[in-house]
């Protein structure tokens, strides 16, 4: 019996033995549960050989690293789809379920998205984590089993309203519950510590003790037999339910305990505008590190048996600032847990740690209030207080009287733990996630440690799990590139650029209009579907589609939809090709600004939809709930990508990158990876506009004038002021103050107004160049092949390269 027969025939005995069903009479929720199943126990087995083989390499040749990945998001979408693609059963499952009446892609439509993350961050981490199964090493993921994801976006009334993202129920099926192998974490209590002649000693009276029980998710590498691990941490109270207050009367203190445990691992990110809510994410951050550090260390030592080799057999990288913890952590766990010197367990904790930093907005780069930190977790706030006065010392080695420099890259400063320092301080190396990015961290916010470390400094632009971008998410474009170039580039991302050859040959060209219009027809349907709007899909696709936030300068956008309105009212008959707007944001709940300009586009929307005639050639869609698997349908269906943040402000995007490996032609400032996209595909086919990073921080410091701006431009002024005015009976006076009048120290902060002219002239060009059909799709297959450099494969090979200096196994 060959595996695919033998796998289902197991599906179909599960659905008899244990949903007490037959395929003709299942639902597509108990088929979904079924399949979900018995892949996830393939993968299961699969992992087991790969544990076994990965560590009896380790044993023999001490060659290659294991890399543990820690991130507070994994957001990993939906699993079935990618399971069935890379155990290469999807053809002959899809075919299977065709023969019993049911699509494959209604079966895949009932597993919900995991509610394991937010936005880029955590896709990346997704990303990364199914290149290094593709990749072969020796990978393990850490973060937190949230109950609820971020939350589910209704939007009413054009108002954004958060509601519970239950993922559990549907989604639970990948996790498997590992009871059997917990760990414990310390919080609170009362802390003293001393010196004596025989050295240092401390106590720890009453302290909180939380169970960490992992969940192990499974990601399948594609073309191979290895598996990844994702560990998920879930919170509760090893003591369980309180029997002795329940049989007391009292009922609500029985359950209070175990909910205050539970709590870290209820939802992810709860909110940080309270007290209540910042002490959470503390928590659901300290409790991450030290499950995870615990871990670590355990397996390292049933391996090896001494911690002399820690930082030589592992890497430890953080995701952002989140898991900074980790160093102080892994120092207790060394020196308290092991008896190690200080010496001799930070030499392995800088030897095994690195950063990745993901943005430079000062309130990104987390700072803990030192009374918070210290009575959260005493032990590690001594620690971090010793780390923070070693290194005051270093640096005034480096840089003898200079106050300031020391002052700043300290860890404890004007009463906070700044979290990015402490990174930065413990890692024996610090990436960011774009060329720009990078050379901003050495020439800006981390100016001072470059100095005095430059070697510690390097640059891994960011890339995506292609197979899951193209392969699976557009398979008739990927079967194009088959038929050109073969089905090599599915797992040799370098090979994608093959394809680049064909830009001119009309009949691949002539193929790839149509694909694109069949997914654009195809997503137009899924809208009508879930939200009942009807898009016209021989309209240009113009998306952006990316958290909301002022940097990413979504309003920039709407104020040129506004101008394009109001041309449209001076002259309703103007000929011009029917344009789609779609907009795919999540505003952080507390994120007033934010969420007024999600309003804002959807009370355009709602304005233009009243008059008929203008509809039919303006319409602007806010597309409820992004989600990956959302996303999934998405970025096919582009033709014009939206990238348009402030010059210095965004890391890198990967937004931009699943739009140009589906054909889009890029928009946008030189900021983050659109200067690589530039630079792979050549300045004729991205379209650019915006001050450079330079001349932003030239306006800045010259004193920027946004009012001026507004004044001699009556295009903009026009647009400005009908915000004032509003759109459907809703004004918008507060998002013109924001432009106009200073709040803070700036008015317009993020430059909305300086780019605006030059943004229209570019849109002018990137439409002119899209009724020239020979023209744009030469572009759409230069950047489908040109997307090569933006691999994950490509940035985990630069990771175990420059960072990690190990390889796959």
């Amino acid at each position: 019996m060959d595996k695919n027969t033998q796998l289902i025939n197991e599906f179909t005995d599960y659905l008899e033995e244990s949903l007490h069903t037959s395929i003709e009479e299942a639902s597509p929720q108990q088929i979904y549960k079924a399949a979900a199943r018995i892949v996830n126990s393939k993968l299961q087995e699969r992992y087991k050989e790969f544990w076994k083989k990965k560590n009896r390499i380790e044993k023999e040749t001490h060659g290659k690293k294991k890399i543990y990945y820690i991130s507070m998001e994994f957001l990993m979408g939906q699993s079935l789809k990618n399971a069935l693609y890379c155990l290469g059963v999807m053809d002959e499952v899809r075919a299977f379920f065709k023969s019993k009446g049911f699509e494959l892609e209604d079966i895949l439509e009932c597993e919900p998205d995991a509610g394991l993350g937010n936005g880029g961050l955590g896709r990346l981490a997704a990303c990364y984590l199914s290149a290094m199964a593709t990749g072969s090493y020796d990978a393990t993921g850490f973060s937190l089993r949230y109950e609820y994801g971020l939350f589910k976006q209704k939007i009413e009334d054009g108002w954004q309203v958060e509601l519970p993202d239950n993922w559990i129920p549907g989604g639970g099926v990948w996790l498997n519950k590992r009871d059997d192998d917990p760990f414990f974490v310390t919080f609170y209590g009362r802390y003293n510590e001393w010196w004596d002649e025989t050295g240092f000693h401390f106590s720890l009276d009453e302290p909180q003790v939380v169970e960490a029980i992992p969940y192990d998710m499974y990601v399948p590498g594609a073309g191979n037999d290895a598996v990844e691990k994702l560990r998920l941490w879930r919170a509760i109270d090893p003591e369980g339910f309180d029997m002795e207050s329940f049989n007391s009367g009292d009922f609500t203190r029985a359950a209070q305990k175990n909910n205050r445990a539970e709590a870290i691992t209820k939802v992810l990110y709860p909110p940080d505008n309270i007290e209540e809510g910042k002490e959470l994410r503390l928590k659901q951050q300290y409790f991450m590190v030290s499950a995870s550090c615990q871990n670590i260390i355990r397996d390292h030592l049933q391996i090896h048996g001494t911690l002399d080799n820690f930082h030589l057999q592992n890497v430890i990288h953080i995701n952002d600032t989140h898991p900074a913890l980790c160093i102080p952590e892994l120092m207790r766990i060394f020196m308290d847990e092991h008896g190690c010197s200080w010496d001799y367990a930070w030499e392995r904790v800088v030897g095994s740690v690195s950063y990745t930093n993901h943005t430079i907005l000062a309130e990104a780069l987390e700072k803990w209030k030192t009374s918070q930190v210290q009575a959260l977790m005493p032990r590690v706030f001594s620690i971090i207080s010793e780390i923070d006065r070693r290194f005051r010392d270093y640096m005034y080695d480096k840089f003898p009287g200079d106050d300031g420099k020391v002052d700043y890259t300290a860890v404890l400063g004007n009463g906070q733990v700044r979290m990015a320092n402490m990174a930065v301080i413990g890692s024996h190396k610090v990436n960011g996630v774009s060329a720009l990015h990078s050379q901003i961290l050495k020439d800006d916010l981390f100016h001072d440690y470059f100095l005095a470390q430059p070697d510690k400094f390097t640059n891994v632009t960011n890339g995506i799990a292609y197979r899951r971008w193209l392969c699976q998410a557009n398979p008739e474009l990927a079967a194009l590139i088959d038929e050109c170039i073969g089905t090599g580039y599915r797992t040799d991302d370098r090979r994608l650029e093959d394809f680049f050859r064909y830009r001119e040959d009309a009949a691949v060209c002539q193929r790839l209009e149509q694909i694109k219009r069949d997914n654009k027809a195809r997503f137009a349907d899924k809208v009508k579907k879930a939200s009942g709007v009807a898009i016209d899909p021989d309209s240009i696709f113009i998306v952006q589609a990316k958290r909301l936030h002022e940097y990413k300068r979504q309003l920039l956008n709407a104020l040129r939809i506004i101008s394009r309105y109001q041309m449209l009212l001076d002259n309703p008959d103007m000929e011009m090709r029917p344009e789609t707007y779609l907009f795919a944001a999540k505003a952080a709940p507390s994120y007033f600004l934010a969420k007024r300009v999600i309003q804002l586009i959807c009370k355009i929307s709602q304005e233009i939809e009243q008059n008929p005639k203008i509809a039919s050639k303006l319409k602007v869609v806010f597309l409820e709930n992004y989600s990956v698997s959302m996303a999934e349908s998405l970025m096919p269906a582009t033709e014009i990508s939206e990238q348009i943040s402030l010059a210095g402000k965004e890391a890198s995007g990967t937004g931009n990158m699943k739009m140009m490996i589906n054909g889009a032609v890029t928009i946008g400032t030189l900021d983050g990876a659109n200067v690589e996209i530039r630079e792979a595909v050549g300045p004729d086919s991205i379209f650019i506009f915006g001050k450079r990073e330079n001349e932003v921080r030239k306006a800045l410091q010259e004193g920027y004038n946004a009012y001026e701006i507004y004044e001699n431009d009556p295009v903009l002024k026009r647009a400005v002021d009908r915000l004032g005015d509003g759109f459907a009976g809703k004004d918008f006076h507060e998002l013109k103050a924001y432009l106009l009048k200073p709040s803070y120290s700036i008015a317009d902060p993020y430059m909305c107004l300086l780019d605006f002219a030059d943004y229209l002239r570019a849109h002018d060009e990137i439409q002119a160049a899209y009724e020239d059909r020979k023209r744009w799709n030469t572009m759409s297959v230069e950047n489908i092949a040109k997307a090569a450099r933006f691999a994950a494969d490509r940035s985990i090979r630069d990771y175990a390269d420059r960072i990690w200096n190990t390889g796959n196994i």
